[in-house]
């Protein structure tokens, strides 16, 4: 028995009767249906509000330059920088190709720098008449009625995107092959631009730019792509296929790194700090994140969890009763959200990449080759042995330390933040101006003692009643930056004054004897000296101790006006 294969064709003239048929029907329903009821798509549109949620946390923006910024507040800190008001003129683009916020970004490099060393305070002040807000308009009302007065700046950053050279570079590559039935094709291309940026520190009370104080760096952003291309014929039907790869470097990233390193350079010159120890930082690399990023997606998410704790551990936010539990442990969630708080990052409590480049950026150094390698980190399955060499960096115990190895230290810095040259010797009647660090989050406590033998808690007190501060936040006694700070602090009876102020991993309140419990900024009764207060915490503290520091000066007598 034969088969015999038959097709289906239709005659021109009929596909036109068809296709007219068809387009009547649809103008009939357009011109003739009801209109439609929004009601019924009422379930469709309850999911708007789920599809609008972006399905990524945010992050916070680091660049390469963000432990460079830590590196020069410590610098400015240790240097003992008197805190100096600065401004900044708008950062003009010319070209018009690198629309981003350069003046924002410019303040939050300023601010980053004076976090502890409280070195530079931005004076917010716009006369661009096209720029000014609620809060620039009521600043103008309440100067014209000489209600509040603004502080003269002492310097102001000038400069602008000096030029944005594009596709200085390019490379390009196609090929093709074409036949009867299949046309294949494959592109390739590659292309680099160059931003370059001017910044200048200037006097302002001159309004001269300081010679030397200058910058002028420049960045490269690349894209680049490749695609694939197949058609064909398969009797008289065809059929086409693409499929591309591209990526492309904004260029908001890359103003951020030329903003951050020309403040670093433009400060660190002004200040006559060592500022290029903080830009030889291998953090700074361009490829650092990157490397990270390759082991971050090589490893498991156990080795993740492991080495996280491990540095959790390290930094004293884990200890030996909690280190071993899981990662969702409400514990462990608890000392993640501590650690990324201390560290400016979103706090979410999990174990993200944003996470593990941090905890883990201090265990990478660059090799004697130039690659990168990791420090001290556990061998595993998936991870290769590698050397345990020291950076000179690392100040915690190494990750592939023994369980049992000491956490790095709970430490305390306070300070006398008045802007004198001797901060030892005050006039009766003068206002001190103090402030705590702590190097992790921890319990802060400080106390105060006269000169005639009385005690007093300065922290905890009525207006600050939590003991629980940040990492790395300078904590003001009194808060001089607030309209009312509560309370004020000034030099007493000629003698010698002091306060201590003693940090903790939990909060020792309910510990201390009763006397030390009652309300602060209120006389503490029955407690001889600051030495008593030591020993209540020695043994409130226990074995997990505590961080202590202490300052003096001596109180001389007011001096009689000048006639």
């Amino acid at each position: 028995m034969k088969h015999r294969h038959q097709e289906l064709s239709v005659a021109p003239g009929k596909w036109t009767r068809l296709t007219a048929s068809l387009l009547g029907v649809v103008f009939l329903i357009a011109g003739c249906s009801t209109p439609m009821d929004a009601r019924k798509d009422a379930p469709f549109q309850s999911y708007a509000h789920m599809a609008d949620r972006p399905t990524q946390r945010p992050m916070r923006s680091l660049s390469s330059f963000s432990d460079s910024l830590m590196c020069m507040d410590r610098l400015f800190r240790d240097a003992q920088i008197p805190t100096t008001l600065i401004t900044s003129k708008q950062i003009p683009d010319f070209s018009g190709r690198v629309p981003v916020a350069t003046k924002d970004m410019i303040v939050t490099a300023i601010s980053q720098m004076s976090r502890l060393s409280n070195a530079f305070r931005y004076v917010d002040f716009e006369v661009d008449i096209a720029r000014q807000d609620t809060v620039q308009n009521l600043t103008t009302l309440l100067l014209n009625s000489n209600q509040i007065q603004l502080q003269r700046p002492a310097l102001y950053v000038s400069g602008a995107v000096s030029f944005v050279d594009q596709n200085v570079i390019n490379n390009r590559f196609d090929v093709g092959t074409s036949a009867s039935r299949l046309e294949t094709g494959y592109s390739q291309n590659r292309n680099a631009t160059i931003i370059g940026m001017e910044l200048h520190l200037g006097d302002f009370r001159t309004r001269t730019l300081i010679p030397g104080l200058d910058s002028a760096n420049e960045v490269i952003v690349g894209t680049g792509g490749q695609g694939l291309d197949l058609a064909g014929r398969i009797s008289d039907y065809g059929w086409q296929f693409n499929v591309g790869r591209d990526y492309t470097q904004g260029s908001g990233a890359a103003m951020r790194t030329l903003i951050e390193l020309a403040m670093i350079e433009l400060a660190g010159k002004w200040a006559r700090v060592p500022y290029w120890q903080c830009l030889t930082l291998d953090q700074t690399h361009p490829g650092f994140q990157r490397q990270l990023r390759d082991w971050y997606d090589e490893g498991s998410t156990n080795v993740h969890q492991a080495l996280v704790k491990k540095s959790l551990t390290s930094s004293g936010y884990l200890n030996a009763q909690t280190r071993d539990l899981p990662i969702t442990h409400p514990t462990v969630r608890s000392a993640l959200a501590k650690y990324q708080a201390d560290q400016g990052m979103v706090v979410t409590g999990e174990l993200n990449f944003a996470t593990y480049e941090r905890a883990l950026r201090h265990y990478v150094t660059l090799g004697e080759d130039g690659q990168f390698i990791r420090v001290g980190w556990l061998p595993d399955s998936t991870q290769p042995p590698v050397p345990t060499v020291h950076d000179g960096q690392v100040t915690a115990a190494p990750l592939g330390a023994p369980l049992g190895a000491d956490p790095d230290p709970l430490r305390l810095d306070v300070q006398v933040e008045n802007l004198v040259a001797d901060k030892s010797v005050f006039e009766q009647g003068t206002q001190i101006f103090l402030s705590a660090t702590v190097s992790r989050s921890a319990h802060l406590y400080c106390f105060m003692e006269q000169s005639q033998g009385g005690l007093m808690r300065l922290l905890p007190n009525p207006i600050n009643s939590s003991s629980q501060v940040s990492a790395q936040q300078a904590v003001r006694i009194p808060d001089w930056m607030v309209p009312n700070p509560g309370f004020v602090l000034d030099a007493g009876m000629p003698g010698e004054e002091s306060v201590a102020c003693f940090a903790t991993d939990s909060d020792l309140m309910t510990k201390l004897p009763d006397s030390l419990q009652g309300p602060g900024l209120r006389p503490v009764v029955g407690m001889t000296g600051m030495s008593s207060v030591r020993e209540a915490f020695r043994q409130a503290a226990g074995t997990q101790g505590f961080a202590e520091q202490s300052i003096r000066w001596r109180v001389m007598p007011r001096r009689a006006p000048a006639r």
